[in-house]
């Protein structure tokens, strides 16, 4: 008898059947993880349960047909296909795992998470909002914002990388400068992105205005009174890139610094680049993710060329 099992049936004598807590907790930790994705499954969980609980529901009582009308009232509670998706994989995850340790059957076989269209839902910047946007930051007059942006948009880099990146982290490969890389879900700086010219100048004006720097030192330091000198977070990254773009008019919650990235490899696309190139540059490992950026350019050539307008004029 397994410890899940001994924490079921005691959960079953209880009045709604429901220890949650304890079951979470339980198969939580037999998640080989990071503990961000371990937390992640737990919050994804946890509607599921109160669900049930709401329900009356045993965990032994529930029904595929439960999990089918659990799935139905996530969209009637006007939550996002991403987010349904990300809950009913949540389940039947667990209920695999479950089943594997001979507590319940896997109620949740087959049940499909909806579906939705791999394109992304920030949008990119054509060249001249681009331009617009560095030369608001310039104009500003603070070396650091504008050494940020323009090495967002130039690079590709995510605000968690950026976030993670020291001094020492520029270095050189093969004759280039080179910022190396902790990417999203990696465990150490094994990627990296060029520095050229234009995207190492006015960063080099603003890591001199700091002065003397060690080796650890953070990229984007902090210059707030509670943190000065620690790295630059990702919610201030976000707020200065959002902060640029309202002021040159893209207000639309579309538009945030990972929307610079988006500019990096559509940029690459419309610049004659391969898919390629694109991948290489945003460290994807697939191409598979990096064609989704195509389908700004396709509609940029549609909106371009459209049919429509080949008619004006003809009746």
């Amino acid at each position: 008898m397994t410890e899940l099992t001994v924490i079921t049936q005691e959960a079953e004598l209880t009045q709604t059947g429901l220890n949650t807590e304890a079951m979470l907790t339980h198969f939580i930790a037999s998640l080989d993880i990071k503990n961000s994705s371990k937390e992640s499954y737990r919050r994804a969980l946890r509607p599921f349960f109160v669900y049930a609980e709401k329900k009356k529901l045993r965990l032994s009582e529930l029904r595929r047909e439960d999990i089918i009308e659990y799935k139905s009232s996530l969209f009637e509670a006007g939550l996002s296909a991403l987010t349904v998706g990300a809950y009913i994989n949540s389940v039947r995850l667990f209920f695999e795992y479950a089943e594997a340790q001979k507590v319940f059957p896997n109620i949740a076989k087959g049940i499909r998470a909806p579906k939705r269209k791999r394109a992304f839902r920030k949008q990119a910047l054509s060249p001249a909002q681009a331009k617009e946007l560095l030369a608001y930051f310039e104009a500003k007059g603070n070396k650091r914002e504008y050494a940020l942006i323009n090495l967002l948009l130039r690079t590709g880099l995510r605000t968690i990388e950026v976030m993670r990146a020291n001094f020492g982290d520029i270095t050189y490969k093969g004759g280039k400068r080179v910022l190396l890389v902790h990417g999203k879900g990696r465990e150490e700086k094994d990627n990296f992105v060029i520095l050229t010219e234009e995207a190492y100048k006015p960063l080099e004006e603003y890591l001199v205005s700091r002065g003397d720097l060690s080796e650890k030192a953070p990229l984007f330091a902090s210059d707030s009174h509670n943190s000065k000198g620690d790295s630059l977070s990702t919610r201030s990254i976000s707020f200065i890139a959002k902060e640029g773009l309202k002021a040159i008019g893209l207000k639309d919650k579309g538009f945030t610094a990972h929307s610079l990235r988006h500019t990096t490899a559509v940029s690459i696309l419309r610049a004659g680049g391969t898919l390629e190139h694109a991948q290489h540059t945003l460290r994807h490992s697939s191409p598979v993710t990096t064609q989704i950026y195509t389908e700004t350019i396709e509609e940029e050539r549609r909106l371009q060329n459209s049919g429509e307008e080949m008619l004006s004029g003809m009746f």
